[in-house]
């Protein structure tokens, strides 16, 4: 069993990756501490700067001086450890943002809710390593067919994140109904990945890791990945219920909390499906009670905020600040399971004691 894991030149004592969660929930606070107990640290793009002063006024400039602050924070954190960002697919300045990602020093760059096809040009000279996010053996074969033929480059790693995930999903939402769901556990997906990577590993001399995460609670989910195949583990959920993560205390609770029916399928103004722990927000925003006024960051390429049910960006941003009146949580299948708040290092300790 892998006790440890590597990504290119970067070496990790804990097989542990934590998700990147936006809007401001997994920061510079989080990151850098996941990275300094020996895993890896990954911020979110989405809308960094939404705590700062003047981020109502001028929200890109903004969000661009947050990325550097909280990268800077995160490495001192992390003594230096490696520290990546999640840049999502979807976002209006998705190429921005990985150019500004790779000038600001991240060390990798995941990339999903949506296809990164040209990610290796964005990032082409670069020292930033790339990991694609993928919800399929199909989707990855598509990827790697892609980066080959256009630019004979191949991932650093991948990120195979399965249903039970939170945040935005990379399924249809007839594909996440219980029925569904049975038929498609996190372990049985990575043989088929790991197929498609395999030719290229060969094409390129080098091993291309690969994390696999969505639902993953416990020690041993963590051990079962690793045993199926996968080199580390992907986590989200588990890590906002910590101390150190940069969501307030009431986002922290409401995991806590939630119990199993409170979690539910939405679909997001982004169009894609999500889950989320259910609020009075919610509940209004089905009703058609939530149309946003206006766009106040123009954040996702596919919404228009005249046939909106609501600003993800603010209802995501009020959620993260624990007003559940004007926002949500975004959570994993499994987070009803997460009992208490405790800190980053005790919990990777807890995910990894089993193996050897």
């Amino acid at each position: 069993m892998k006790t440890q894991f590597n990504i290119g030149s970067m070496k990790f004592s804990k097989p542990i990756v934590q998700g990147g969660m936006g809007i401001g929930v997994s920061l510079s606070s989080l990151a850098g501490n996941v990275s300094r107990c020996g895993g890896l640290g990954v911020l979110s793009a989405v809308e960094m700067g939404c705590d700062y002063p003047n981020y109502q006024y001028s929200p890109k400039t903004t969000n661009r001086q947050a990325m550097e602050d909280h990268f800077k924070r995160a490495k001192e954190i992390a003594d230096n450890r490696p520290i990546g960002i999640n840049i999502m697919v979807a976002l209006t300045q998705y190429e921005q943002l990985v150019k500004d990602a790779v000038q600001t020093g991240f060390d990798i760059i995941f990339a999903g809710a949506g296809l990164p096809l040209t990610l290796p040009e964005l990032t082409r000279n670069s020292l930033t390593k790339i990991a694609p996010i993928i919800s399929s053996k199909r989707v990855a074969k598509l990827i790697l067919k892609h980066w080959w033929r256009h630019y004979e480059i191949a991932p650093d790693a991948i990120v195979l994140e399965g249903p039970l995930a939170g945040g935005h999903l990379g399924f249809k939402k007839d594909e996440l109904t219980p029925e569904r769901l049975a038929d498609q556990h996190l372990p049985d997906l990575i043989p088929g990945v790991l197929e498609e990577i395999k030719p290229y590993e060969d094409l390129i001399g080098r091993h291309i890791p690969l994390i696999a995460g969505g639902g993953i609670t416990t020690a041993t989910d963590v051990k079962e990945v690793l045993t199926a195949g996968a080199d580390a583990a992907q986590i989200g959920s588990r890590f906002v219920a910590t101390k150190e993560c940069d969501a307030s205390l009431k986002f922290k609770e409401a995991i806590v909390k939630a119990k199993q029916t409170d979690i539910k399928i939405i679909v997001s103004p982004a169009g894609l499906p999500g889950r989320a722990i259910n609020s009075k927000f919610l509940e209004e925003a089905e009703a058609g009670m939530r149309h946003p006024k206006h766009c106040p960051t123009n954040c996702i390429k596919s919404c228009d905020y005249k046939t909106a049910p609501y600003c993800i960006a603010s209802a995501l941003i009020a959620g993260k600040q624990g007003d559940f009146k004007n926002g949500y949580v975004f959570s994993g299948a499994n987070a009803y399971k997460i009992s208490e708040i405790t800190t980053v290092k005790a919990l990777i300790d807890e995910l990894t004691e089993n193996l050897e």
